[in-house]
């Protein structure tokens, strides 16, 4: 197998199937309304990082929607299957999808995709993002909880179009801002600021993905002693802040350059560091 072959597991059983064929029914309700939640999870060096925080985010997306999930035990042998089956690389992605199934049928359909990892150094090495409206207020998970703010689910469209906007304003990326004016996550990713020597992410009660990577960060940084943890900001604290990150399970932790007009300083030694935290190699 070449080290750039995908490598397609089926639930339950840890089924192989081939990558290049088709699997997907067209009425699978993941194909047809987008009905399904999914984890992505870095491999590096062979070992597979936050395997238990993945898959609690997973439970957590899918019972925010009803959806039946298949044992954790069989998603996470999948993954196994997965990874042991994919030449060796530095950097692999693994992606576990469930989806609520062919429509009509009741049985969910699920599976783990693994695949050498995008090249995400220029990423790493820094990036101008923009700031977009996200439509919704820091209360809607409260109020309005079948908007379903916070479940990684499917139907990405949404932030896809707005990496898209980001692009063609010049940027790499977004951080979408809640009508309340609080500024939220990423796209694909979870913020991290430094003010001073207190580092701060978005309260997960405003609508926010439980972040698995800020999640590893805070452990260690608290385990120095130093101050992690939740609070609602602006975006004019992120923009006067010390420094800032958008953290994800494959590009790791991208400093911003700049937020919108205003450029943040860079600490390159602290961005390496956080990068050897999240894959493991600290």
């Amino acid at each position: 197998m070449s080290v750039h072959s995908p490598v397609l597991i089926f639930v339950p059983g840890s089924r192989p199937a081939d990558p290049a064929a088709p699997a997907l029914l067209v009425t699978d309700l993941a194909a047809t309304r987008g009905d399904g939640v999914f984890e992505t999870i870095g491999v590096f060096d062979g070992r597979a990082v936050n395997v238990g925080p993945h898959l609690d985010r997973l439970e957590r997306s899918a019972r925010m929607m009803d959806l039946p999930l298949p044992a954790r035990e069989e998603l996470s042998a999948a993954m196994e299957a997965a990874i042991a089956a994919h030449d060796p690389v530095a950097e692999l992605t693994v992606r576990v999808i469930v989806s609520r199934g062919v429509e009509g049928s009741g049985e969910p359909t699920a599976w783990v995709h693994a695949r050498a990892a995008d090249d995400w150094s220029s990423h790493r090495a820094g990036m101008r993002v923009i700031t977009l409206d996200r439509g919704l207020a820091t209360t809607a998970p409260r109020t309005s909880p079948w908007l379903l703010a916070g479940a990684k689910s499917l139907s990405y469209a949404v932030n896809m179009a707005a990496t898209r906007e980001a692009v063609r304003r010049g940027a790499r990326d977004v951080l979408f801002v809640a009508t309340d004016g609080y500024v939220l996550e990423g796209p694909t990713s979870t913020l991290l600021v430094r003010r001073g020597e207190d580092f701060l992410t978005t309260p997960v009660s405003a609508g926010v993905l439980p972040g698995t990577s800020v999640g590893t960060l805070f452990a260690a940084l608290q385990a120095e002693g130093r101050s992690a943890r939740e609070e609602l900001m602006t975006v004019a604290d992120v923009a006067g802040s010390d420094g800032a990150w958008l953290l994800s399970s494959s590009r790791l932790a991208a400093p911003l350059t700049h937020l919108d007009e205003a450029e943040l300083p860079v600490d390159r030694e602290l961005t390496e560091r956080f990068g050897r935290l999240l894959t493991g190699r600290d």
